[in-house]
């Protein structure tokens, strides 16, 4: 018999595997890896990329087999912003790189998020830096700037870049914050009107925790593209909303107040989340809690058309707790319409997700989520790393934590740290990038992988018909199982904790009938009994309360 105290689960890979879950291939980086990973549900390695920076922070695989992965540049002069990024990177299906730019320098930094739009251009989120000098003639309150980490401020535009060569590209349109701003401050400066007349403008001298000393004013984190209205969605962590913005302008449309197929140029045309915002709401109409990942739900997905997001619930009113939210914008009309007093359209999330237990579930930053065809989704709790799926019925079936540090892969049943996930995403195995590529798995990323994979075992519990009885299962700590077997002869039973070490095991001579075992102090969870000879080998999970 092995030694007594077995910690019962993994604690890096596979954790969760249930048949339900929906078959496909999960894409994952760790913030602090230069390796982009593809696995399949098993947790086995499908492909694996390398770069030579850390993300910065999205990576996509394009239907084409190229990986599209943003990269932390070294030359930034951002400092230590949150999601700094820079570079821009294009891989084939091989590894190879084919493609590289970067936007980063003494005045502008791609951050967080980039896609690859259907035409193959880029679109990207880019810190725009502006002087205190700027700041207060757009209407800044000087008491704001002057407290700001080098009296300046980082504002945002969207950039879309047509690639060129291998590292080459032309920016042929831009969308920025700084051309769509209101205040009611300063009669004598820029921008000066009625804040609540005026939503689809930004309120220059919003705030949502008081004066900060973090230039970053905005910290939009994701953007995504709706083909169908040419639309881009874009998440505002720091007022708590997503915006809808007009891609079909012109550069120089998208700086004005009109033209597109808006009439509204580069406004907003939808905002959701916070109507504090725009003066037409209470802090208790606020939804949205520094957010992640807004995307649209594309066509052929249930509630195509609505908004999904990542809602982080960083102090909400009634406790921190992250959920998954969708947001019926249809609800506002289209175009988009707005009451003259009152805020857009919904009240209220059309549907959410929140853990049974909800402060169980906290991701106070990163993260994000995909929904997949069959009405299930793919969750992303960015700071642990994990990664999950919960079926339309919110009912978890399948989990994974990032194997991966800053140094590499990890051993299992190490306590994981330094493997954080800006997001992981979803593709169906009829994804274009896989026709006509090889999809054979290799061995898990961890090192000492469980064997028995928990995937191996639930799809042999689901194909095999038992030889073999036991009972109580679950049963409790130090009591005494019954193993009831057909086969005669002697035989062993062993016990495997979840990351596949032996923390029992014992020979029996009986020739047949029932037998019980009697296990050492465990700690409670999940556990695999072997039992085996000659002629048949059985494994059956096992609860250890």
């Amino acid at each position: 018999m092995v030694s007594v105290y077995c910690s019962a689960q993994p604690t890096i890979g596979l954790l969760e595997y249930d048949n339900s879950t929906t078959d496909g291939y999960v894409l994952f980086t760790g913030v602090s890896s230069k390796q982009t990973y593809l696995i399949d549900k098993c947790g086995l390695k499908i492909k694996e990329w390398t770069s030579n920076y850390r993300p910065g922070l999205s990576v996509e695989l394009l239907p084409t087999g190229e990986l599209f992965r943003t990269g932390l540049s070294s030359s930034s002069s951002f400092g230590t912003g949150g999601g700094k990024g820079g570079i821009l990177e294009l891989f084939d299906w091989n590894g190879n790189l084919t493609w590289s730019y970067q936007i980063s320098d003494a005045n502008q930094c791609q951050h967080h998020d980039a896609i690859v739009l259907p035409n193959g251009n880029v679109l990207a989120i880019v810190w725009d830096r502006k002087t205190e000098l700027e700041a207060n003639q757009a209407g800044k309150d000087p008491a704001i700037t002057a407290v700001l980490v080098n009296q300046e401020v980082w504002s945002e535009k969207i950039v879309e870049i047509q690639p060129s060569g291998s590292n080459g590209g032309t920016i042929i349109w831009e969308w920025k914050a700084w051309d769509h701003m209101v205040q009611d401050m300063d009669n004598s400066k820029d921008n000066f009107g009625i804040v609540n007349q005026s939503p689809e403008l930004i309120n220059v001298n919003y705030v949502l925790q008081g004066p900060p000393t973090n230039p970053d004013w905005l910290h939009i984190n994701s953007l995504d593209y709706n083909p169908v209205t040419d639309e881009i969605v874009l998440s505002n962590h720091n007022f708590g909303e997503v915006w809808i913005i007009d891609h079909s302008t012109t550069t120089a449309q998208a700086s004005s107040h009109a033209d597109g197929n808006s009439g509204k140029g580069g406004d907003l045309l939808y905002r959701w989340g916070n109507p504090v915002t725009y003066d037409r709401g209470a802090a208790g109409d606020q939804k949205l809690f520094k957010q992640h990942h807004a995307t649209f739900i594309k066509p052929g997905f249930p509630n195509a058309g609505k908004i999904l997001v990542f809602n982080n619930g960083v102090n909400r009113p009634n406790g921190n707790y992250s959920s998954v939210d969708i947001i019926d914008v249809s609800v506002a009309g289209y175009p988009y319409t707005i009451g003259a007093n009152s805020p857009y359209l919904p009240t209220s999330e059309f549907w959410t997700y929140q853990a049974p237990n909800p402060t169980s579930f906290y991701a106070p930053n990163i993260s994000g989520v995909f929904p997949l065809e069959n009405g299930s989704f793919l969750v992303t709790d960015g700071p642990q790393g994990r990664i999950f799926e919960i079926d339309s019925m919110a009912t978890m079936n399948w989990e994974y934590v990032n194997p991966t540090d800053n140094v590499g892969p990890m051993s299992q049943g190490a306590t994981p740290a330094l493997n954080t996930v800006f997001r992981g995403a979803f593709y169906d195995p009829s994804y274009p990038a896989f026709v006509g590529q090889s999809l054979l798995p290799m061995a898990e990323i961890e090192i000492n992988p469980i064997i028995p994979s928990l995937c191996t075992i639930a799809q042999v519990d689901e194909i095999c018909v038992s030889k073999v009885e036991i009972f109580p299962n679950p049963i409790k700590n130090e009591a005494v199982l019954t193993v009831k077997r057909p086969v005669k002869g002697p035989f062993s039973v062993s016990l495997m904790n979840g990351v596949g070490k032996m923390c029992f095991e014992q020979q029996f001579t009986e020739l047949g009938g029932s037998i019980t075992v009697q296990f050492p102090k465990l700690f409670p969870g999940v556990y695999y009994l072997m039992l085996e000879n000659t002629d048949f080998s059985e494994m059956k999970k096992i609860i250890i309360e």
